[in-house]
């Protein structure tokens, strides 16, 4: 992975927004179109913020995916992903087409059929992710299934990602916090050609060193990506915290210095 790591959240995020508009505008230019899948959480704040400033994208020509999203919650729940992604995206960039996965369909099994047929006919240039608190990618917790062929799939959310789903607020309580979601699988992720995977906080620590110096392992799922060509793990300086003092003077970025 592409390691750069930053003096705030904020740098983070738009760094992150300067090479997504980079990679979505180049697509754009090259064969008229471009594809993104975007994740969720507390995580992404500073990104989308910076994001959806900007006027350099056409988004009209753009296709969007998401990562996961809860099953048997509505779309308006407070924590529910297609709700956060319309206030923090759809609403402010209108991209031209827009596949929600729907976690109050009646059967699971063939919403993640229906979403998994969209990617294959459209493919995902670029992804935008985060890592969770206990390594998870997407919905995807620890141990992950790497070698599954499903591109979404139905999965089982552990005590860890509840909890962190009731710490980050989103839910008052654990037994509040749905067991189960539709999630892009691990191979899923991988299918993009470009994943800028966005990480601020030191509660992120642990499970950032594990992604980049750990071995590639389903105990940490966002390990995965280390075995992807084009990955850059973008940081903030509290996230960054637990890597090796070398590791983190040579992946730095100084203020005003270039982010791409």
């Amino acid at each position: 992975m592409d390691v750069k790591i930053y003096p705030t959240t904020e740098a983070m995020g738009k760094a992150a927004a300067e090479m997504a508009v980079e990679e979505l505008s180049r697509c754009v230019a090259e064969k008229g179109k471009a594809s993104f899948m975007a994740a969720t959480g507390a995580s992404q704040f500073a990104f989308l913020e910076a994001l959806t400033k900007t006027d350099k994208v056409d988004w009209s020509k753009t296709t969007m995916f998401h990562l996961d999203e809860y099953i048997g919650i509505p779309a308006d729940h407070p924590a529910a992903f297609r709700r956060y992604l319309r206030e923090r995206l759809i609403d402010k960039v209108h991209p031209g087409a827009v596949n929600l996965i729907d976690g109050s369909a009646d059967d699971p099994a063939a919403e993640c059929e229906r979403l998994s047929r969209l990617v294959e006919e459209h493919g995902i240039d670029v992804a935008f992710v985060g890592i969770g608190e206990n390594g998870h990618l997407g919905f995807n917790d620890p141990p992950a299934d790497f070698n599954t062929d499903a591109v979404f799939h139905v999965a089982k959310l552990n005590d860890t990602c509840r909890q962190q789903q009731v710490g980050e607020g989103w839910f008052e309580t654990v037994d509040d916090v749905p067991e189960k979601a539709i999630t892009i699988s691990i191979p899923g992720v991988l299918k993009a050609k470009r994943i800028l995977c966005i990480v601020p906080e030191e509660r992120k620590a642990e499970a950032v060193k594990g992604a980049v110096t750990g071995p590639v392992s389903p105990d940490c799922p966002s390990s995965a990506m280390q075995h992807h060509p084009n990955t850059t793990l973008l940081l903030d300086k509290d996230s960054a915290s637990l890597l090796d003092e070398d590791l983190v003077k040579e992946w730095e970025v100084k203020p005003g210095g270039c982010c791409c």
